[in-house]
């Protein structure tokens, strides 16, 4: 095979997110202020800025705040300040709003913006591009690059026009290299490359297991007369069982526009379980129908959430580059919020980066990264979150009770901090020992069936191309997963690739329908026996949403 072609930066950055952007930006900014010049690429796999962006989102302007103070000026798309909140606990058929004097500060919005975190993005984006970063849409960083001593010196992006048989087709394109003298990784949460540097360099040593959620959403417009700008409501209970970890969200965005999302803790335990239709369940619900009946559903997504909080950290540095952002896992579960956190770890990382470039160092760690981030008020911000996921994986009752006096009585500084002792996969019991779940079929006005969702969130890949989502062991979804667990697979995906089929012979197999895959990495996190690897399809693949 021919050598690749590379390209040289001072920092290369993987991911096009609020993280990777965040220090792309502040990179620059550096440089400027100092007369200096510093090199930066940023690569995303998505098709353009924000394709693959997803999240509810309510944003904390504190980070973005501190990277260009004059954002409102310069155009951010946060133009709905939260007006109010609401939490309330849900039964099949009722709700109990919590009193405000009694919510959390964690749950108070004052201040924040209802937001979509794919236009902010788009927008930084143009903030970067406008400093100089070169930035490359529609390019998967496919593999890590070491050098001689084992340091990460870059990434190679994943050939293009490769044939289902992994063979080159008449369209084949070989990848590229990018060197860089420190290279940031900030792909979202359970980045395939991040993963790897975890293992490679025994970053979770001593740490908690990294918690994962599924985040599901959908954006409605709705009727005028429903429609509550700037109103915020969460929910937790039903239709959930008082064991499994997870709750919702509604947020009122301007032009009659509403987020409504339910996210399901990774950690549940029954394989009937199906976050899809748990979601769907929930917006029959009363209080939720009545916003949204009458209305239109015009998007959807899904995404997997890192929420084990600072426990669950990382080492953040490595020879030769950094983990910023959700790759990480900096996301603040108990405020549900990880867009300010990533801005800020993208940022602490940039400064720790600039002042090695310029010292003409390379490939080393960025110790500097880390202690500014212990020093940094997103530390005492996760340090006083520390203890809201441990909390809440004792189950609804207990766990609110806890969350209530470690937020309420204790402000978030209790003289204890809980720990998680299991990975999200160990959870799951055998089918045999669980109830299956009756779930209602759609009605095509309220609720939808997976291919209908896919196919509004505009998701594509090349299909004469390798499938992404890779087994380890071909036997183990049907003498396994199937024999022990129900096939888990075909419900806790939230696209419909996976499901069980008949064979001619009438034997199962597993049928993975990758087309629809929506890169939410919930497969590669909930598999109970960790077969199932999610690699990076050719980049430009995946969803396309507009502004979710």
């Amino acid at each position: 095979m021919a050598e690749r072609e590379f390209m040289e930066y001072d920092v290369v950055i993987v991911g096009g997110g609020p993280a990777g952007l965040g220090a792309a930006i502040r990179l620059k900014q550096l440089a400027a202020e100092r007369g200096n010049d510093v090199s930066v690429c940023v690569l995303e796999k998505g098709s353009e800025l924000g394709a693959h962006i997803l999240s509810g989102a309510v944003m904390d302007p504190r980070a973005i705040t501190e990277l260009i103070p004059d954002w409102q000026a310069q155009g951010a798309p946060l133009n709905t300040p939260v007006t109010e909140d609401r939490f309330m606990f849900l039964s099949e058929t009722g709700a109990k709003r919590t009193p405000d004097r009694w919510l959390p500060d964690c749950f108070r919005n004052h201040g924040n913006y209802i937001v979509s975190l794919g236009n902010v993005v788009r927008w930084l984006g143009q903030q970067a591009e406008a400093l100089g970063v070169e930035i490359y849409p529609g390019f998967a960083a496919a593999e890590i690059l070491y050098d001689e001593h084992g340091a990460v010196r870059g990434v190679a992006t994943g050939d293009m026009g490769i044939g289902r048989d992994g063979q080159p087709t008449d369209h084949h394109q070989q990848g590229m290299e990018l060197h860089g003298k420190y290279t940031f990784f900030a792909e979202g949460a359970r980045g395939h490359l991040g993963k790897e540097l975890i293992a490679r360099f025994e970053l979770d040593e001593g740490r908690d297991p990294q918690s994962y959620g599924i985040g599901l959403k959908e954006l409605w417009e709705i009727d005028p007369k429903h429609h509550v700008p700037g109103l915020v409501m969460h929910t937790a209970g039903w239709p959930l069982d008082r064991s499994t970890y997870g709750g919702s969200f509604l947020y009122h965005l301007e032009n009659n526009q509403v987020a409504v999302g339910f996210v399901v803790g990774l950690a549940y335990r029954n394989p009937y379980l199906s976050p899809y239709e748990e979601f769907q369940r929930y917006k029959t619900h009363p209080e939720i129908r009545r916003f949204l009946e009458g209305g239109k559903r015009i998007a959807y997504g899904a995404r997997a959430i890192t929420a084990g909080g600072i426990q669950a950290l990382p080492k953040l540095v490595f020879p030769g580059g950094a983990l910023i952002g959700c790759d990480a896992g900096f996301l603040n579960a108990s405020r549900i919020k990880g867009s300010h956190a990533a801005i800020k770890s993208g940022m602490l990382a940039a400064e720790a980066a600039y002042d090695a470039v310029t010292a003409e160092r390379t490939h080393d760690e960025l110790d500097a990264y880390p202690k500014a981030f212990r020093e940094s008020w997103l530390h005492e911000e996760l340090f006083r979150a520390r203890n809201f996921k441990p909390a809440m994986s004792k189950g609804l009752v207990t766990g609110t009770l806890l969350v209530g006096i470690d937020q309420v009585v204790f402000k978030g500084n209790p003289p204890w901090t809980l720990h998680v002792k299991h990975r999200d996969h160990e959870s799951l019991l055998p089918a045999s020992q669980c109830k299956p779940i009756e779930y209602p079929k759609p009605d095509g006005m309220l609720t939808f069936d997976r291919l209908s969702s896919v196919f509004i969130s505009n998701t594509n890949h090349e299909e004469n191309q390798p499938i992404h989502l890779t087994l380890k062991d071909i036997e183990a979804p049907v003498g396994v997963n199937l024999a022990t667990y129900a096939g888990p697979e075909q419900r806790y995906c939230p696209a419909g690739v996976y499901e069980f089929v008949k064979t001619d012979e009438g034997a199962d197999r597993l049928q993975i329908n990758a087309q629809n895959c929506v890169h939410c990495k919930t497969c590669d996190i909930k598999d109970p026996t960790q077969n199932i690897r999610w690699v990076v399809p050719e980049g430009g693949g995946g969803p396309n949403y507009p502004n979710m």
